[in-house]
This record gives C-alpha cells, sequence and structure tokens, in this order.
C-alpha cells in the first residue's frame, strides 16, 4: 500500500533526523580525520584483522560495530603493536585495539574504554611440558612482544632469559625453530594460532599463580580499547555502547566466531583493580556467562 503524503512526510523527517543526529555525533569529537575514525591494530587474529573494507576478528569486529552506531568510517591503520600507543597519545590515530590489557600506567597515558573480554595469562609452550606456574619460567628462554606490560614482572624471575620480539609470528617461529622454550603472548592470539596449526605440537597454559608481586601475569586481564586523553567523550559513548552488548550478551555471540566460547573469556573472576582508579570505587564489572 503506497504512502499517504502526510505519512511520507513524517517518514522523510524521521530519516532526516536520524541522519542528522548520526552527523552531529560524527562530528563532535576530534578526529584524526574528521568523519572518520582511523584505527591502530597489529592484525594478529582472532583480535584484529582487515577484510573486505571492513575490521573482522573479536576486537575488530566490536569496533566495526561502534564506528556503525556512531556514523564513523573506519580509516584503517595496520601497524606492529610497539607503534600504537605513541601513535594514540600523538593523535595520529583515534583509538587502538588488539587484545590490550588494562593497567594502571596506562590509564595515566591513554583513556580506556569498557572490557571487552577478560582473560588470564599463561604460556605457550610444546605439548611435551606442561608449566603453568612462574617457577616454571626460572632458567629458561623465553620470548614475549616489545611493549607488553608484564615484561618488568618477566625480568624479576629468577635467570629468566629474556627475549622482545616485534611480532607475535616471530616469537612462535622461534619458539616452533627451539630457539626458545616457551613464548608468553597474548592468551587469545597464541591459543587461537595454536588451533589453527595443530601440527606445531603446542598447547597454551594459564597460570595457576596468584601472586600479588606478579599482577599482571597473574591477575585477572581486561582487554580493553586505548584513546587519546582529550577524546575522552568519544570514550563515554563508545562506553554506552559496549555496555549494551554486555546487556544482551553479543560479546559472547561475537566471542563463539573466534574462538572465545568459554565463560572464562566473559566472567571477571579475581580481584577488580580498576575500581577506585579510572572507574568509580563502587564500580562493578561488566559480565556474560551461564548463570549470570
Amino acid at each position: 500500500m503506497a504512502l499517504s503524503l502526510s505519512r511520507r512526510m513524517v517518514t522523510c523527517a524521521l530519516l532526516a533526523g536520524s541522519f542528522m543526529s548520526l552527523s552531529s555525533i560524527a562530528n563532535a569529537f576530534e578526529l584524526a580525520e574528521q568523519g572518520k575514525l582511523t584505527v591502530a591494530f597489529t592484525g594478529d587474529m582472532p583480535g584484529s584483522g582487515w577484510q573486505d573494507g571492513k575490521l573482522i576478528g573479536y576486537d575488530g569486529e566490536i569496533m566495526q560495530r561502534i564506528a556503525d552506531k556512531l556514523g564513523l568510517k573506519i580509516e584503517p591503520a595496520l601497524m606492529e603493536w610497539s607503534g600504537t600507543i605513541a601513535s594514540v597519545q600523538s593523535g595520529r590515530v583515534d583509538v587502538m585495539l588488539g587484545t590490550m590489557g588494562w593497567t594502571e600506567k596506562r590509564t595515566k597515558i591513554m583513556s580506556l574504554s569498557e572490557p571487552i573480554h577478560y582473560f588470564k595469562n599463561g604460556i605457550m609452550q610444546s605439548t611435551k611440558t606442561s608449566w603453568d606456574k612462574l617457577s616454571d619460567l626460572e632458567g629458561k628462554k623465553i620470548g614475549t612482544i616489545t611493549g607488553f606490560s608484564f615484561i618488568p614482572e618477566l625480568k624479576s624471575i629468577k635467570d629468566l632469559q629474556l627475549s622482545l620480539y616485534d611480532t607475535s609470528d616471530a616469537a612462535v617461529r622461534d619458539l616452533i625453530a627451539g630457539r626458545i622454550d616457551a613464548v608468553i603472548g597474548d592468551p587469545p592470539v597464541v591459543s587461537y594460532a595454536i588451533k589453527q596449526n595443530p601440527d606445531w605440537n603446542m598447547h597454551f597454559l594459564a597460570f595457576t599463580d596468584n601472586s600479588p608481586d606478579f599482577p599482571l601475569l597473574t591477575g585477572l586481564g581486561q582487554v580493553v580499547y586505548g584513546l587519546n586523553q582529550k577524546n575522552d567523550d568519544l570514550r563515554q559513548k563508545m562506553d554506552a555502547i559496549i555496555a549494551d552488548m554486555w546487556k544482551t550478551c553479543e560479546m559472547k555471540e561475537i566471542g563463539a566466531r573466534y574462538g572465545l566460547s568459554s565463560d572464562v573469556w566473559f566472567k571477571p573472576v579475581g580481584q577488580n583493580f580498576r575500581a577506585g582508579v579510572d572507574r568509580p570505587a563502587d564500580y562493578k564489572l561488566p559480565s556474560c556467562a551461564a548463570g549470570g
């Protein structure tokens, strides 16, 4: 049935209002390029990638949805991890992603989003070993990625010989070649890589320690997005969308596509370090898991 003239006018007015609303939101922020959200990412799956003009991966897909809801077009900025934080601080990019963990130190230099999932750090290693404690790393040759927050903690482990790499791929190649004994990397990234390559004969075991002297290695990890501090208003808009995605358990639906399906990724278990730091003292972490 054809719309009456008055109904067509109302429909056009609503559509115009919706467009103007999105347009005004898109122009409200101080962005590297107006109307676009410039995103720094590493391309390490399952966290992030770029395909058919859109961000993919767990972190990437959520960011793509956020940008769409804000009326912003994604401008991709693929780079190594070591350059992402500096790019955000300088304003060359608007936001960074790629399984970045929340730390109190990072709250001093960036505005950090609500968590998009949780994790426990651990050890990528040969299936011939079953290391799951900090003491298992003593005297071992260990690889990790330049710029990771827990590097000072690794350096304090007795007789540990640390090798730093620019990318996860480089670290894993040395592990497979036997040049190092284990890799301490992003849990989602290494778990995904192991699943895609069973012939490597590698597995990932989370740390069973819960040591206050090694909070970043053994504590509850929160994956977040990082923004320039001048764009805290943008961070708040992003957080509102993230909160809605937690409420509907959309986080878990997206996670299932990238191998993050168990409750451990979506249920915070452990100390909430953010309360009273970059969130109010009564702040509660979001959750989406069986039974709550």
